[in-house]
């Protein structure tokens, strides 16, 4: 990264490239933006890779509702480095490679100090602002000096945005950023499913339907808790084999099952896993006995 780039600008606005969508439903527009400079516990971040999520669709297409803001600038999953950092921001500095996620995490609410919860308690049910600790107030304007709206508190589809400490986990520069911008969202939202909602018990069975990013996040956290049988249930069999190097053991293409209830399929696969294991089990038993 050019350091002289970021010491120059550092306390200034920023002019980049932003991908605005200016009404709800219509195409996005590249346009050239102002990025205010960090407040308090806030970082300015150049992106560096961003992905689209099922989240940025809804949001484009939701054309009511408190929530519904434009124009705005949307995009959450993605990897930046840190261009400059406002007053208060302890565990950041210029340089840092960071991971934007939507999710707070202030540190000190008795849920994030919780081993069972990630639900902050003290910024967790705000939806609604800019910015998290400012409200309203806006980090973007258009080359017009209209204001634009941020979204999740990351709003990374631009080439720089503002976002507070409580959204932002510092990472190893080595780990590739097009594979580490799908942290922010779709890879942890899957494994922690398995691994905290579900809590998945080591040699058991469990379904997922869908095996599009998130599917297969589940499957990988499946994995890791020691799941003995993994069906992954999805209309596209193409995606199949790549389920395996997540995990998947057995695959059901709904379209494909006849009159069968998609719950009888996956009854009988996990029934058909319980009979060997039980077989293989007595096997061993028996084998113990013929040798003591």
């Amino acid at each position: 990264m050019d350091k002289t780039f970021f010491s120059s600008n550092e306390g200034k606005p920023i002019t980049c490239k932003a991908a605005i969508c200016r009404k709800a439903g219509e195409a996005l527009v590249i346009e050239d933006i102002h990025v205010d400079p960090p407040q308090a516990y806030e970082v300015r971040i150049k992106i560096l890779c961003t992905s689209l999520c099922h989240t940025d669709l809804t949001f484009w297409k939701l054309s009511f509702g408190p929530i519904s803001r434009f124009p705005r600038i949307l995009g959450h999953e993605a990897v930046g480095v840190v261009e400059s950092i406002g007053e208060n921001v302890d565990g950041f500095k210029q340089g840092d490679v960071v991971l934007p996620v939507f999710h707070p995490y202030c540190e000190e609410c008795k849920d994030c100090k919780s081993s069972k919860t990630n639900w902050c308690d003290r910024y967790a049910e705000d939806f609604i602002s800019n910015t998290r600790r400012y409200g309203m107030a806006s980090r973007f304007k258009d080359s017009s000096g209209e204001v634009i709206h941020h979204f999740l508190f990351v709003s990374s589809f631009s080439e720089y945005t503002v976002v507070d400490i409580a959204h932002l986990v510092k990472i190893s520069p080595e780990i590739p950023v097009d594979k580490a911008a799908l942290l922010s969202c779709g890879v942890s939202t899957g494994i922690g499913a398995a691994w905290k909602v579900a809590n998945v018990e080591e040699g058991s069975t469990i379904a997922i339907f869908g095996l599009g990013a998130v599917g297969l996040a589940v499957a990988e956290g499946a994995r890791l808790r020691g799941a003995a049988k993994i069906i992954g249930i999805d209309t596209n069999s193409d995606k199949f084999e790549l389920g395996k190097k997540f995990g998947f053991t057995d695959f059901i293409n709904p379209t494909l099952c006849g009159e069968k209830k998609i719950s009888e399929v996956c009854y009988q696969i996990s029934y058909t896993t319980s009979y060997i294991l039980r077989q293989m089990e007595l096997n061993k038993r028996y084998n113990n006995l013929l040798i003591h």
